[in-house]
């Protein structure tokens, strides 16, 4: 009887070994697909502005060690410390994009009217330099936001699409990226996660730098994939070593997150009393983070979860999280795991709205505006709005919207009251999930 149950658990091992290889397998050639055999190296600088081009300027810190190649400027090995450049990258002209897409070249050099090209590239000699930079490079609000990448990327992989993240946006802020090494394989997804541990300590150093600096007023912080990982652990090292999260950190967007959701639990509650706002993106379609969870001991990834369900629905609300549910949504992404930024309706919603730490379903915002959300909107009728429940591609689920209800009905009256209600029974019959966000 032992060695029939011994030998069933290697059977069983072998299978699910061969499955984990067949997913491997298959998210590999999506990735290879998504690349479309593009060119490596892009960061020297081989143009300056042309007319009609954009021009977005990055503050980018990295953790990756400098390449002898001035076109890969830093490779995926992790380098000794704290590295900080000045990165300027010019996007075409949108007659000839898509938003919510890098144009990358096909050959080198891109051509700037159709591809993302390097325009500068300054070495930071030290704190003050980046101090000086984030000074004159800060809008009237005095606003910054700092980007986490996620796994499977290259340095000019995270450079170029936090430039078209900022570009799409239209976001009054001061854009810095933060760029940890990773190997950019799929096959390296260890590699990765341990990189992004060896680099918490220099994230907090950078969150750190932002929130010292007098002239900045607030901070977002917005992290994809594994680097939202680094981004809460950064956050709660900043919590535990000072008792607080520098109150300069206003709002947390975590996009995507490969995050166990225990372990989330607990960072979250490590952060203390005076949290920043966190919003996050999910997507149950999410096939990148199927394959996290698969190898992770089969626990929920925070990127996948329902948030209309239990446990998670009064969890959420209790804490005060956001969460857009882009299930519905469809876009180019394959892997279904960058929908963020590849969505222009949600990146303008990112800059509109998420990084200013607004709610986003308040009466401000129209039910079309508001990227399908069911709001209250003084300017919808019952019609729309009940149409607009049962068919948004993007759920939205905001606490602090329940919390306004009383006062935006005051707002528009007693008709606006009977919208809601007539949206609410509508959405209650037909199991749509967008629950909180019209105050159920």
């Amino acid at each position: 009887m032992k060695r029939v149950g011994a030998m069933q658990r290697m059977e069983d091992a072998g299978r699910c070994g061969k499955a984990f290889f067949r997913a491997i397998a298959v998210t590999a050639a999506l990735s290879l697909t998504a690349c479309g055999g593009r060119p490596i190296g892009v960061m020297q600088p081989v143009v300056d502005s042309v007319p009609g081009t954009s021009k977005v300027d990055l503050l980018v810190a990295t953790t990756r060690l400098p390449d002898k190649d001035p076109a890969i400027l830093f490779s995926g090995e992790r380098g000794p410390g704290l590295k900080v450049d000045a990165v300027s990258v010019s996007i075409p002209p949108e007659a000839n994009r898509k938003a919510g897409q890098v144009q990358w070249p096909s050959r080198l050099p891109g051509d700037p009217m159709k591809n993302f090209v390097t325009t500068s590239v300054q070495s930071m000699t030290g704190v003050a330099d980046n101090q000086a930079w984030l000074r004159t490079h800060l809008p009237k609000n005095k606003r910054v936001l700092i980007f986490v990448h996620g796994f499977n990327n290259r340095y000019e992989d995270s450079v170029y699409r936090f430039a078209q993240i900022v570009h799409d946006s239209h976001a009054d802020v001061a854009p810095v990226v933060f760029t940890w090494p990773s190997r950019a394989s799929i096959f390296d997804y260890a590699y990765d996660k341990e990189s992004a541990n060896y680099s918490r300590d220099a994230l907090e150093e950078l969150l750190r730098r932002a929130s010292s600096n007098p002239s900045v007023g607030d901070i977002t912080v917005m992290a994809h994939s594994m680097g939202t990982w680094l981004a809460v652990e950064a956050l709660r090292q900043m919590a535990i070593r000072d008792g607080r999260v520098a109150p300069k950190i206003k709002n947390v967007i975590l996009a995507s997150p490969d995050l166990d959701v225990d372990v989330f639990g607990q960072q979250f509650a490590a952060l203390g009393k005076d949290k920043p706002h966190f919003t996050l993106f999910v997507s149950r379609d999410d096939r990148a983070l199927s394959l996290s969870r698969r190898i992770s001991g089969n626990v929920d990834r925070l990127g996948q979860i329902d948030p209309g369900a239990e446990p998670y629905r009064s969890a959420l609300e209790k804490q005060g999280i956001t969460v857009l549910d882009l299930t519905k949504l469809k876009t180019g992404d394959r892997l279904n795991h960058g929908k963020f930024a590849e969505s222009p309706e949600v990146v303008k919603l990112i800059g509109d709205r998420l990084i200013e730490g607004q709610t986003i379903t308040d009466s401000d915002v129209g039910i079309g505006e508001a990227v399908g959300a069911v709001a209250i909107g003084a300017a919808q009728t019952v019609g729309s709005a009940a149409s607009v429940a049962v068919s948004a591609p993007i759920a939205i689920f905001d606490p602090r919207t329940r919390q306004n209800y009383g006062e935006q009905v005051r707002r528009l009256g007693a008709s606006a009251s009977n919208t809601v209600g007539s949206v609410g029974d509508s959405v209650e019959t037909t199991g749509s999930s967008v629950g909180t966000a019209i105050g159920q």
